[in-house]
């Protein structure tokens, strides 16, 4: 698979750790101005990339930052141990994304469609969220330290409400204040293996519908004028890159070297303009799960006082 292919298919890659493995495999060799870091642990793989310089960007199609993959199969398991070790591993990698005083003001923004489940995953992190900023206002009484004051807002997407919806986290950012911006939304997998068990943080913000050919205003510093840290998960595939794995996979088993064209692949799915993404059937328990470990990690690093046991207490 070559990114000519990608390129020909309409298919852009949401996931840095995707893109390196697609020059690496071109090349053979590490991207210059990219640089990799690796950590273990009992159900979690974390891979930090950092393209570091413009020409590594221009070679990945990926801004200049860091991008945190946590590789975590576990997560669709039916193990709750395993997923709260998910989520803390989560924790900690968030918290080395940012450096905030305990006053400081964060917004928790989930991004995507509440009425497809695919595209369901920020609005149900929203959903599990321990948000603090009324509390803050209306009921100090009622909080303990190692707390922030923490709002949230799933603003849906323009089809549900004729807003773009960088406008919406604009307007809320003018009158909010917040000094960070944590963005969560559902992503685009090279990899069906990738799908709901894969967790990436970015510190370069966030395009909505980017993964599937739909790109919507950027959501990042210089849109919003604050830090934005994106959060996203693969929850779709393209059919395109799927049909294509299955024909290399065959021709590979039965030694054959004719190969099908790029224009045989459109034409099955000329149906749907080209461009068909899929999902897992289970997509339902994925997404509630995944947006669950999301959530816990995210009120991990922000309130580091409360435990997580207590989580509910404070849940609206």
């Amino acid at each position: 698979m070559d990114r000519e292919f990608l390129k020909s298919m309409g298919v852009s890659l949401d996931l840095a750790l995707e893109a390196r493995e697609i020059v690496r495999g071109e090349t053979g060799q590490e991207v210059p101005g990219v640089r990799v870091d690796k950590e273990t642990y009992d159900h979690a793989t974390v891979t930090t990339v950092y393209i570091e310089d413009e020409s590594a960007q221009a070679i990945m199609g990926k801004p200049v930052g860091k991008y945190i993959t946590i590789e975590a199969p576990a997560i669709r398991e039916n193990d709750p141990d395993a997923h709260r070790q998910v989520a803390e591993v989560l924790a900690e990698q968030l918290k080395k994304m940012f450096d905030l005083p305990m006053e400081s003001n964060i917004l928790v923004v989930g991004l995507g469609n509440w009425n497809a489940t695919p595209d369901a995953l920020g609005p149900r992190v929203v959903d599990n969220c321990l948000v603090t900023r009324h509390l803050f206002n209306y009921a100090p009484q009622s909080l303990q330290g190692g707390m922030r004051p923490v709002s949230a807002i799933a603003p849906g997407v323009l089809g549900i409400t004729g807003i773009e919806t960088a406008e919406i986290v604009q307007g809320v950012t003018e009158r909010v204040k917040p000094e960070l911006i944590i963005a969560i939304d559902s992503l685009a997998a090279r990899s069906v293996d990738r799908i709901a068990t894969t967790i990436q943080l970015a510190d370069t913000g966030i395009n909505p519908g980017s993964g599937i050919g739909n790109k919507r205003a950027g959501i990042n510093r210089e849109t919003m004028g604050v830090k934005v840290i994106a959060i996203g998960v693969p929850t779709v595939a393209s059919a395109a890159l799927i049909a294509q794995d299955a024909i290399e996979k065959y021709l590979k088993t039965t030694n054959t070297q004719i190969g099908v064209t790029n224009e045989a692949i459109k034409s099955v799915l000329e149906p749907f303009g080209g461009n068909l993404t899929v999902t897992p059937k289970e997509i339902d328990t994925l997404i509630e799960d995944t947006a669950h470990i999301i959530a816990g990690g995210i009120s991990m690093a922000l309130h580091p006082g409360v435990n997580p046991d207590d989580y509910a207490y404070y849940l609206h």
